[in-house]
C-alpha cells in the first residue's frame, strides 16, 4: 500500500508540474508568435535572418522557447526586448545569451537592473526615446511615453504585422491589477492615448487577451472614468469608502476580476490623489 500511495503521489505531482508548464505558441501572422507561459505573455519574430524575442519571463519558459524557436524555426536569436524593469517578465534572459544576441531596454529600466542587481542579462542597447530594429523586412518601433508602469516600461510595435505589444499597462478583457501596485494612473492615461495614435490591428499584452485597437480604447476609458470618478469624490470630501459606493462603471463589468478589483483599484487611485498628487495635504479639501 505505502508503494502504491507512493506512485499515486508521484503521477499526481507530474501532472501538477506539466499543467503549471503548459506552454503555448500562437500563430499571429507575417512571422509573429505569441508565447504564453500561464497567465504570462510576450511575442516573438522569425525572420529569415534570426529571431526577436520579447520579455523572456523566466528560465523555465526561455529554456523551452529557446528550444521551439531551434527546433521548429532554426534561426538564431538577434534581440531580446525587455518591455520594462519588472522580473516576473525579464527573469531568464541568460538563456538566450550568445555572442551574436543584442537585449535591448530603455535607459531607466536598464538603469533598474543594474542598481538592484537584478538577476538577469544587463542590456547592451538602450534609448531614450525611440528606437528602431530592423531584421529581414521587419520594422520594429519602440517607444518610451513616460511613467506608466514600473521602470522604462515601452511600447513594442511591430509596424508590417501592425500589432502592438504592451505589458501591464494595458490589458484587454480584464481589470488593472488590483490596487495598481507600480502604476501611474495619469502616466498610465496618457501613454495608451499616444499609442492609439499608431497604426496597429492587433494587440498582445503582457498579460489577459488579444485585443484590437477599440479594445484598447475601451481599456482606456475604464482607467479615465475610474481615475475622474475617484477625483470628484476626493473632491466633494468624500471619504474612500464612500467613494467606493459611489463610483459606478458597471459598463465594464465584463472585465475578468471586475467585482474583487473594483474596490481594490478605487483604494489605488485614491492612495496615489494623496499621495502623488498632494491632495492629502491640500488646504482647500
Amino acid at each position: 500500500m505505502p508503494c502504491l500511495l507512493q506512485k499515486l503521489l508521484t503521477t499526481v505531482l507530474l501532472f501538477i508540474g506539466f499543467a503549471t508548464q503548459a506552454y503555448e505558441i500562437e500563430d499571429l501572422g507575417d512571422g509573429l508568435h505569441r508565447f504564453i507561459d500561464d497567465r504570462h505573455r510576450s511575442v516573438f519574430l522569425i525572420t529569415p535572418e534570426g529571431a526577436i524575442v520579447t520579455d523572456p519571463l523566466n528560465k523555465k519558459a526561455a529554456t523551452w522557447l529557446k528550444e521551439q524557436i531551434k527546433t521548429r524555426y532554426n534561426v538564431p536569436v538577434k534581440y531580446v526586448i525587455y518591455s520594462h524593469n519588472h522580473s516576473d517578465h525579464i527573469y531568464g534572459a541568460e538563456v538566450f545569451k550568445s555572442p551574436h544576441t543584442t537585449f535591448v531596454a530603455h535607459k531607466l529600466a536598464a538603469q533598474d537592473i543594474k542598481n538592484t542587481q537584478m538577476k538577469t542579462v544587463t542590456p547592451n542597447l538602450t534609448f531614450d526615446n525611440e528606437l528602431l530594429l530592423t531584421l529581414g523586412d521587419s520594422t520594429v518601433k519602440l517607444n518610451y511615453h513616460g511613467p506608466n508602469d514600473g521602470r522604462g516600461s515601452v511600447s513594442v510595435l511591430f509596424e508590417k504585422q501592425k500589432t502592438l505589444f504592451v505589458v501591464d499597462w494595458i490589458v484587454i478583457g480584464r481589470m488593472p491589477w488590483q490596487k495598481l501596485w507600480s502604476y501611474d494612473i495619469q502616466g498610465m492615461i496618457n501613454s495608451t492615448q499616444a499609442v492609439l495614435k499608431y497604426d496597429f490591428d492587433t494587440f498582445v499584452g503582457g498579460h489577459a487577451d488579444i485585443g484590437n485597437k477599440a479594445d484598447v480604447a475601451r481599456y482606456l476609458s475604464y482607467l479615465e472614468l475610474l481615475y475622474s470618478q475617484v477625483t470628484a469624490g476626493v473632491l466633494a470630501g468624500n471619504t474612500l469608502d464612500e467613494i467606493k459606493q459611489n463610483v459606478k462603471l458597471d459598463q465594464f463589468s465584463d472585465f475578468k476580476q471586475f467585482d474583487a478589483w473594483l474596490p481594490l483599484n478605487i483604494e489605488g487611485v485614491y492612495e496615489r490623489l494623496m499621495e502623488e498628487s498632494g491632495m492629502g495635504w491640500r488646504s482647500d479639501l
